[in-house]
């Protein structure tokens, strides 16, 4: 693929795979690991119980016919997945700190290296109104470097968005439950919403939805109503400004937290290293007290 490349793309490229597996390297692969473990247990034995395990662990049905405690042990399905739904629409080729395509490309770089790191599966599904490529689940970096310029070298076809589209398309190429990060500004182009294909997708896979904000969208001034052309549609959109964006937000926010997915929201001209690593903490803690 380099060849193809213009000298000023795959400068970009490299940059970004530098700065993806340097902070995977020295951060991000054990919060990775210590959330990512695998996607179950499975049997493995019986055995005697030693003191120092677990006794919520003790077999009844053994240690009642044989008069000694027995244990089960379990081991860790290691059969893991990985699935980054991208979003390529218009409406990530905007920013005011930042194209917020280039932080969702950024981001979505650290999490399949992380992941390759922890020896899973990484697939891609890069998406506008349509899936325009979908890249199956392998091993291996060459694998994932292939994923990751896919990412940063992909002129899509279409500018607008279709999340029901997108999150209906994973569901049927991942039939066996995977952990699935959905990159987007989640902006649903029609009206249809994709609540729907949210509930039923998140019902099956652990979905973490990765939205890329850009200030502007929260924080415009509040100076009435203004008309601006849709970059997805190029449609003529009017707002009031401090009121329906704020809203927008917050309506999001409910979808995810009534679905049980995880939220991390992202914004351009801001660091993501630290919002990422509390994601990670959170999850490892509900775990613990799972």
């Amino acid at each position: 693929m380099t060849e193809l490349l213009s000298p000023e793309v795959f400068k970009n490229v490299r940059r970004i795979e530098m700065v993806a597996m340097r902070l995977v390297t020295h951060l991000f692969t054990g919060e990775y690991h210590s959330v990512f473990k695998g996607q179950g247990i499975e049997f493995a034995e019986v055995r005697p119980y030693e003191p120092g395990d677990d006794v919520r662990t003790i077999d009844w049905n053994v240690t009642a016919r044989t008069g000694v405690a027995h244990i089960k042990r379990y081991v860790e399905e290691r059969e893991s997945v990985l699935m980054l739904l991208v979003d390529a629409s218009g409406s990530l080729r905007v920013g005011s700190r930042g194209l917020k395509s280039q932080l969702c490309a950024e981001v979505a770089a650290v999490l399949a290296l992380a992941a390759i790191q922890n020896n899973d599966k990484v697939g891609l599904i890069l998406f506008t109104d349509r899936v325009e490529k979908y890249v199956p689940p392998r091993k291996g970096r060459r694998h994932v470097l292939r994923v990751v310029r896919e990412i940063l070298t992909h002129q899509p076809e279409r500018r607008g968005t279709n999340l029901s589209e997108a999150l209906a398309y994973f569901a049927r190429v991942n039939r066996k439950r995977c952990t699935a990060f959905v990159l987007s500004d989640f902006h649903q182009t029609d009206g249809n919403g994709y609540d729907a294909a949210l509930k039923r997708a998140a019902a099956r896979h652990d979905l973490v939805a990765v939205e890329i904000r850009d200030p502007m969208e929260s924080r415009l001034p509040n100076v009435g109503i203004i008309r601006w052309i849709d970059a997805e549609t190029n449609a003529l959109r009017v707002t009031h400004t401090g009121v329906e964006l704020d809203a927008q937000t917050a309506v999001r926010a409910e979808r995810f937290r009534r679905h049980r997915v995880d939220h991390v929201p992202l914004s351009t001209g801001e660091s993501y290293v630290e919002p990422l690593l509390a994601f990670f903490r959170r999850r490892e803690k509900r775990r613990l007290h799972y």
